[in-house]
């Protein structure tokens, strides 16, 4: 029955992204006050000298935005950019929908090489 609670349509419920990757966030110093840079989440803006988190994927928050998100789900909140994981189960169920999706692209180009 767990097992069924994260499954959402097909799709596992992604777990927390794993402290190491959180902890290996940078955080950037905000140099100019100009630029009007805001918090997605809390859309405030991100002030001269504040020091907000740099997801991978580029998009900045607010240290107190971020973190309770990540110890939720393993993505970005704006573009869904996922963060590694600590479960085994789920970085696995990733590869292997990675791999399926890889194989179709393959038997499409095979199919259309052979039949274009």
């Amino acid at each position: 029955m767990f097992e069924e609670l994260n499954v959402l349509n097909g799709e596992k419920l992604p777990p927390p992204a794993s402290r190491s990757a959180v902890e290996a966030l940078p955080n950037e110093k905000i140099v100019e006050e100009g630029r009007r840079l805001q918090c997605p989440v809390c859309l405030k803006d991100h002030v001269k000298d504040e020091t907000p988190k740099r997801m991978p994927c580029k998009h900045l928050f607010h240290n107190e935005c971020i973190m309770p998100w990540l110890a939720k789900t393993n993505s970005c909140p704006l573009c869904r950019y996922e963060l590694p994981t600590d479960d085994e189960d789920y970085e696995a169920w990733k590869k292997e929908k990675k791999r399926a999706k890889e194989r179709e692209a393959d038997i499409e180009n095979l199919h259309n090489s052979m039949f274009s």
